[in-house]
């Protein structure tokens, strides 16, 4: 799937109808409101024009409703376009993006995205804001439960697997919806990961880090794209045409629809940017933001009146406009604007959803620690198991953030999917003992309110109902991390460490000298330095979707072996971010690991790290050729090998090293991967093709894209630690 470009049938069909409008019906095409209750408010906007999309509807009846007086009440018929977010499924949900990360496979994450787009588009949705392709380095950033981690290779790969599942084959595809990638652009950067706060960022890592992912969902068709919240070295992001026409249209060649965040273009004034909302509506669109989305009265109302003042060029209007227009068109809208309520519920329960949704969790799990072979468990050696801990038994930390149509009813919870697993040959109990709190509120306990706090009595009750339960147990399985609530927008921390007395559990567990293990449930990495030295088996689940328990419980039993690798660093303290693999030699490369003088400098785990219950051997690395010239393809093969006794998935990535050129690159890059399926004694050759591509980056001094010659390092194995090594040469 390439970068479409418009059909020039389309562009005809968009032209005519600008011609017919009104610039009060121009400025509701480019204007988006969110709806919440009762529609009756926004009937008559719709029905003048002054209103072309809405977003949080998603009930089929009710997007017929509204669509019906768009189309058949309105002067010119123009049917609404419906946004929704969709992050991570509808009805069926699978792992948070994190999570899907973790799975290094965008197979994988093109069906999610796939069956997402077709639960979408059967309630009547045409278009997700997703995907979250903001690259971050600090995970104390709320929002990176979002995203795809810190590497611009691996997130590239899976913004052209997301875009493909959301849109299929070309925007209006039967079943699929517009891909909005966000944030445009360096979100991920915000100081301090406070959510919100600006970004200063060099323009080497905004084109070699930043930019990537974008890249490649704007190659694969993109039908939208978000601007973010934040200034951009002081320009806001809503607002800076260098980033939204400059790059985003001049050097991406991105033809869509450039949609803000919600009231990120009133934002302009409270940023100090805009003088007022009028100023701000000119500011935005003229920079190239074509369209508001706005909780309340849209700052582009104001734009015909901008127009008629002089201070809007009706043509720089026209442009937003026809660029939604397109997008109507292409979605067959016009054609075909109602969704069939009757076929919606059969789509949202096919069962086949369900069980892409268990092989995604299952392809998300991180075996990050098992120390003696605590881990897989035998499901016959125990009669009495206490599942227990905040993330335990609760259905809405299972499904994660961005989540807001869920049956909850239907979510395996870890407990219950112990449950399941050890049917009638085991008792299984579970207790929270903790409860976890945000110590301010959440934005979107609006809609799902916190549960009344523990008393402190009540709280120690609980500790200690947990306590009993695991004391009469032959096994116990630790379910800790993050609520949901406690990543995603709004969800910045100042700690990495498992919040509330999570450890104090952990400790009062350990006393019992019970065996046990670990199963994290969060949206982010955390610092469990403690519990690793407590706790001999540690699981990463992530937030893994409706299925999670399932895939958890078929991990811990040996069913199944866990796969996954870590897209992200994990720090030993906070006080190591921003960390990441990809960092330059500096003139001490050997003393890398010991920049601090009271704790090491390396990380607890490394970037693309993941234990198995097998082993796996790397050997037999080789180049094609010795030497190449600039721009010449390089192909790079290995052997890998299962050599212990189980079947399993072993992530092979390559990493690679320019030894010198005009300026300093970064001791390891990530420029190829592939997750293998392998049986005991099986062996397989992977093979990599290294294109100028792979090789080329951006020079701040030139202000450009480069490819040096100079000695190249290339490794293959299982994390960003490879040995395995060989090298080549680009000459001039």
């Amino acid at each position: 799937m390439q970068a479409q470009a418009v059909p020039a049938d389309v562009l005809a069909r968009a032209n005519a109808l600008i011609a017919r409008m009104t610039l009060e019906e121009k400025a509701g095409q480019v204007s988006q409101l969110f709806l919440f209750g009762d529609p009756t408010p926004f009937e008559p906007g719709v029905r003048s024009g002054a209103t072309g999309a809405l977003l949080f509807v998603t009930d089929p009846a009710l997007i017929n409703r509204l669509q019906k007086v768009a189309v058949e009440e309105s002067r010119l018929g123009i049917p609404l376009l419906f946004g929704f977010d969709v992050i991570h499924g509808l009805r069926t949900i699978f792992p948070v993006p994190i999570g899907m990360a973790a799975s290094w496979d965008p197979a994988s994450v093109e069906q999610g995205q796939a069956i997402a787009a077709a639960e979408a588009r059967a309630s009547g949705i045409h278009w997700t804001f997703a995907p979250m392709l903001d690259i971050t380095r600090d995970p104390r950033w709320g929002r990176i439960v979002e995203g795809p981690g810190e590497d611009p290779y691996l997130g590239a790969a899976l913004a052209r697997a997301a875009v493909k599942g959301f849109q299929g084959e070309h925007i209006g595809a039967p079943g699929h919806i517009i891909a909005g990638p966000k944030h445009f652009a360096v979100y991920g950067a915000s100081e301090g990961g406070r959510d919100y706060d600006s970004a200063f960022v060099s323009d080497s890592q905004f084109y070699n880090v930043y930019l990537p992912p974008f890249a490649a969902a704007i190659e694969a068709g993109a039908g939208n794209i978000m601007s973010a919240y934040m200034e951009l070295n002081d320009i806001p992001a809503a607002a800076n045409h260098w980033l939204l026409t400059d790059v985003l249209r001049k050097q991406l060649g991105f033809e869509g629809f450039v949609v803000s965040d919600a009231n990120g273009v009133k934002s302009l004034v409270p940023q100090g940017f805009a003088i007022d909302e009028a100023d701000a509506a000119v500011r935005g669109l003229s920079a190239g933001n074509d369209l508001e989305m706005a909780t309340a009265e849209a700052a582009n109302a104001t734009l015909p009146q901008a127009v008629r003042s002089g201070r809007l060029k009706e043509a720089v209007l026209d442009d937003a406009v026809r660029r939604v227009l397109v997008a109507k068109i292409r979605m067959g809208l016009f054609e075909n604007p109602y969704v069939d309520e009757g076929a919606t519920e059969a789509v949202l329960s096919a069962p086949e959803h369900r069980q892409a949704a268990l092989a995604a969790a299952e392809r998300s799990l991180v075996l990050l620690q098992n120390a003696g072979g605590a881990l897989p468990l035998s499901a016959a050696a125990y009669r009495r198991v206490a599942v227990i801990g905040p993330l335990a038994d609760s259905a809405q930390d299972t499904l994660g953030s961005w989540v807001f149509v869920p049956k909850l009813e239907e979510t395996v919870t870890v407990a219950e999917g112990i449950r399941r697993r050890l049917g009638e040959s085991a008792q299984v109990t579970t207790a929270p003992g903790v409860q976890l709190r945000r110590g301010t509120p959440s934005m979107f306990e609006m809609f799902r309110p916190a549960p009344p706090a523990w008393t402190e009595a009540q709280a120690e009750v609980e500790f200690e109902r947990a306590v009993e339960a695991a004391r009469g147990a032959d096994l116990v399985v630790l379910a800790l991390g993050e609520i949901e609530q406690m990543s995603g927008e709004g969800a910045s921390r100042t700690s990495l460490s498992l919040p509330g007395d999570q450890l104090r559990l952990v400790d009062a567990v350990k006393a019992l000298n019970k065996p046990m293990v670990a199963v994290l449930l969060n949206g982010r990495p955390l610092d469990i330095a403690p519990l690793a030295e407590q706790v001999p088996g540690i699981l990463e689940a992530w937030h893994p979707g409706s299925e999670g328990g399932t895939a958890v419980a078929k991990a811990l039993f040996g069913d199944i072996n866990p796969g996954g690798k870590l897209p992200m660093t994990w720090p030993r303290s906070v006080g190591q971010i921003p960390i990441y693999y990809s960092h330059n030699a500096t003139k001490a490369p050997a003393d890398q690991g010991a920049r601090y003088w009271d704790q090491p400098s390396t990380p607890l785990y490394p970037f693309g790290y993941g234990l198995s219950y097998t082993d796996f051997t790397f050997t037999d690395i080789a180049v094609d050729r010795a030497a190449v010239r600039l721009g010449e393809p390089v192909v790079v093969t290995a052997t890998v090998t299962n050599t212990g006794a189980r079947a399993g998935d072993e992530v092979v990535q390559l990493y690679i090293h320019q030894r010198s050129g005009r300026a300093s690159r970064p001791v390891r890059e990530l420029k190829g991967f592939e997750r293998v399926t392998l049986q005991p004694g099986e062996s397989r050759q992977v093979r990599f093709t290294l294109t100028q591509a792979e090789l080329r980056y951006w020079n701040a001094g030139e202000r450009d894209w480069v490819l040096d010659p100079s000695d190249f390092d290339v490794w293959i194995g299982g994390d960003s630690r490879a040995e395995l090594k060989t090298s080549f040469t680009v000459a001039p």
